[in-house]
């Protein structure tokens, strides 16, 4: 009785251990887990995602703008019409925004502001060149159209054809000459003079007064009539100008340097007109001189003598 008392008692106390065994391992392999999921839970947290501010979303639109109005530009200059130079620097303005755009990092909204600002400008230059451009479009078209007319007409009308071409050329004369005058038979001579007070002309320099320039201003009955100056420039072998050598300026930064001016008063007829250059107290060199004729700022012609 005794025996089997005691084989209770051994087996009560194995299943204690039993037990508590299991619980340990259980409560052993549920700490590891926890502290796997901990570990996963800290890895795997994900990063915030950075959502773009206004500013940089803004920026991406007006790039997307921009490439789309160069794309425009791009198709304009393809047209070749007057305005294709004009187009091209308009396309390069574009290029450079976009590029101080694509380095502007973090933009303002005030930075946003001026790109905007500066997109539809060029959205607006685009708009008037585009209309420009159809206009010489329909222009280019009408005018192909009224030559193919007139050729049909010319090949129909041979006996008039010497006719319309010789009035065709004189019309065409007539409209450039129309805004300006043109001078022609630009001369420069060098005198002497003898003790009787006759000039004679010569190309020693050590005998030379004075330098005779002249030139001849064109009859143009559709040019606006009255008093025409025209500055005369003689340069010496030093490019140093000659007589009066006064500045006269123009506006828009032109200016010119001369010698000595010629007016006339023209009256709508071919004129022919000179003026003098002395030498006063400072003889002529020898060597090459060289005259230029100017109406205002525009050189009209030039000139030259050669002194021995």
């Amino acid at each position: 009785m005794k025996k089997q008392y005691k084989d209770k008692w051994v087996k009560a106390l194995l299943a204690v251990f039993f037990v508590f065994g299991i619980g340990a391992t259980v409560f052993i392999f549920s700490r590891e887990t926890n502290e796997k999921d901990e570990k996963i839970k800290v890895v795997t947290i994900e990063k915030p995602v950075v959502e773009p501010n206004r500013e940089s979303l803004a920026q991406k639109n007006i790039l997307d703008s921009l490439m789309n109005l160069k794309l425009a530009y791009d198709a304009a200059i393809l047209e070749k019409t007057a305005l294709s130079q004009q187009l091209e620097i308009e396309r390069k303005n574009i290029e450079n925004l976009m590029e101080i755009i694509n380095a502007s990092k973090n933009p303002s909204q005030e930075q946003i502001q001026v790109y905007r600002r500066q997109m539809s400008d060029l959205k607006a230059a685009l708009a008037s060149k585009g209309i420009e451009v159809t206009t010489l479009k329909s222009q280019n078209k009408n005018l192909l159209t009224e030559i193919e007319s007139q050729n049909v007409v010319m090949y129909k009308q041979k006996a008039e054809n010497d006719t319309l071409i010789s009035k065709q050329k004189k019309l065409e004369s007539t409209l450039k000459d129309a805004s300006k005058l043109t001078l022609n038979n630009f001369k420069v001579i060098a005198l002497r003079e003898k003790n009787s007070g006759k000039e004679l002309e010569t190309d020693k320099a050590k005998s030379v007064k004075k330098l005779k320039i002249s030139f001849s201003v064109n009859g143009n009955p559709v040019a606006k009539t009255g008093k025409k100056v025209y500055y005369i420039q003689v340069l010496d072998q030093k490019n140093t100008v000659l007589g009066e050598n006064k500045l006269i300026e123009f506006g828009d930064d032109k200016a010119l340097v001369y010698s000595f001016i010629v007016s006339l008063d023209y009256q709508g007829k071919a004129t022919n007109v000179y003026g003098v250059l002395n030498s006063d107290e400072n003889p002529f060199a020898k060597g090459t001189y060289f005259v230029n004729f100017f109406d205002k700022q525009e050189i009209m012609g030039s000139s030259s003598i050669t002194l021995e």
